[in-house]
């Protein structure tokens, strides 16, 4: 499968072979959305939280006699029954949502993904995104050539590419991830995957080993 290469003008200066196995692969709904919400769901921490009767504070003592009151039997102020007291089955913050997904689920969703976006153009491989200086004015130039609309883009640079990863990452829409950082989730956010030359051989090469 080959994908053509383009410069910083937007104009095709070569072709690359990619391997049939990552950006050939068939799309597959129900393996992409799995995975998209495991990893969703493995970011989501439980901030609710109540106190139950033992981490209440005070009620240490019984609030009258057991019996010849007259009044109904309490052993703490901080039972539930009572205002102020421990609450029973309220949210608790040492709820696990950790799901799991096998490496290899989790591979074929991202290559599936991948040649989508490759069939529907939304995937581009440029020869260098190598700056001199770390300019975000510099880079935005770039990319408005390259971009004829504003769409949410993720730039994968070469990974000794500091300067456009330090110059891209305070565009707007746009996501600056390293080769061996892919996921579902950030590919099916953006609409567009834009990478360096050298940063596509590195991600191959990952799976190639």
């Amino acid at each position: 499968m080959k994908a053509d290469i383009f410069d910083k003008d937007n104009k095709k200066v070569d072709t690359l072979t990619l391997p049939e196995r990552i950006f050939g692969a068939k799309w597959n709904a129900e393996l992409v959305k799995q995975a998209f919400d495991i990893q969703t769901s493995n970011k989501h921490h439980p901030w609710a939280h109540t106190k139950n009767r033992n981490e209440v504070r005070g009620g240490g003592k019984k609030p009258w006699a057991q019996k010849h009151t007259g009044r109904s039997r309490h052993s703490s102020i901080r039972s539930p029954l009572w205002s102020g007291g421990g609450v029973t089955f309220g949210p608790r913050k040492d709820r696990d949502y950790t799901k799991k997904i096998s490496k290899k689920m989790k591979q074929a969703a991202l290559f599936s993904l991948l040649s989508r976006k490759l069939k529907e153009d939304d995937f581009k491989i440029i020869d260098s995104l190598k700056l001199e200086n770390p300019k975000t004015k510099t880079a935005a130039a770039i990319f408005k050539k390259l971009f004829k609309a504003s769409p949410s883009v993720i730039i994968i640079p070469a990974k000794n590419n500091r300067n456009m990863k330090l110059a891209a990452r305070n565009i707007p829409k746009f996501k600056v991830l390293s080769s061996n950082s892919m996921n579902v989730a950030d590919s099916l956010n953006h609409k567009k995957i834009l990478f360096e030359k050298e940063a596509i051989l590195e991600f191959i090469g990952q799976y190639e080993k």
